[in-house]
């Protein structure tokens, strides 16, 4: 099976062609591309070469939609997103699925055995499109980690997700930091917390930092088109929200 990947995060990209690998080690990623310009380019040339196309909504100059609008896409979909306000508009194009952000192996699996089931019921030469009913019942059945144990000498304590003002990593170490300014050292990697945690609530601004949306005091734009967060606590880091998510950061902080 030969995939093409349209997604803008260097780290989403990566994980979604391991877990491709991990599914079967036959399926050949021939691109992964970050915005609508260049995949209207590539997808002209390239299309008949395909047999999936994995898309993220938003990408580093626009929604992937725009790209239907130059390009008759006639291959199979599964979209991957951290919003499902796309659920309807993924619909209207050769969708086979829906995934919600942060996908997990299974997920992926689901989506793939899915649109093997598809093939074999009505031939590789049908347009098969998503079950809009059913993908927004996953949505709403998604599920994220809402408390984190961490340790306060001998003892140990729960802090709820709500009570997080942002994580952040230095060196091996990944720190989480409460409202109240406590800072704690946790098992886990923002990788990882990028799994687990409600995109509603959480976003990683860079490869260093994942704030909470109730604890941004400000944001403002920095140097090269970037934005600049500062946080309702001191903080003697800066957190920059690096310049390719820049456009979906503005897309979760106006609440999409």
């Amino acid at each position: 099976m030969n995939v093409l990947i349209v997604e803008d995060e260097v780290p989403a990209a990566e994980k979604l062609e391991r877990y491709l690998s991990k599914y079967d080690a036959s399926i050949k990623v021939l691109e992964k591309l970050t915005s609508v310009a260049d995949s209207v380019r590539w997808l002209k040339e390239h299309q008949d070469e395909l047999d999936l196309i994995f898309m993220d909504i938003q990408l580093i100059d626009g929604k992937s939609f725009e790209i239907f609008e130059q390009v008759n896409i006639q291959k199979p979909i599964i979209f991957i997103t951290a919003f499902d306000e796309y659920a309807i508009d993924a619909f209207k194009v050769n969708s086979i699925d829906y995934l919600l952000k942060p996908i997990t192996f299974d997920d992926l699996s689901q989506a793939l055995n899915k649109l093997e089931g598809l093939k074999k019921n009505f031939g590789s030469g049908a347009k098969p499109t998503i079950d809009l009913s059913h993908a927004l019942a996953q949505l709403q059945q998604k599920t994220y980690k809402t408390r984190f144990m961490v340790k306060l000498g001998e003892h140990i304590r729960s802090i709820v997700a709500d009570d997080i003002a942002l994580f952040y990593a230095e060196g091996r170490d990944v720190y989480l930091v409460t409202n109240e300014k406590r800072k704690f050292i946790i098992d886990y990697k923002l990788e990882e917390l990028d799994e687990i945690l409600d995109p509603a609530l959480f976003y990683r601004a860079n490869r260093s930092f994942i704030t909470n949306i109730n604890a941004i005091k400000d944001v403002v734009v920095y140097s090269n088109s970037r934005l600049k967060i500062s946080p309702v606590i001191d903080l003697d880091k800066e957190i920059i929200v690096a310049r390719e998510k820049v456009n979906a950061f503005k897309e979760w902080f106006n609440g999409l």
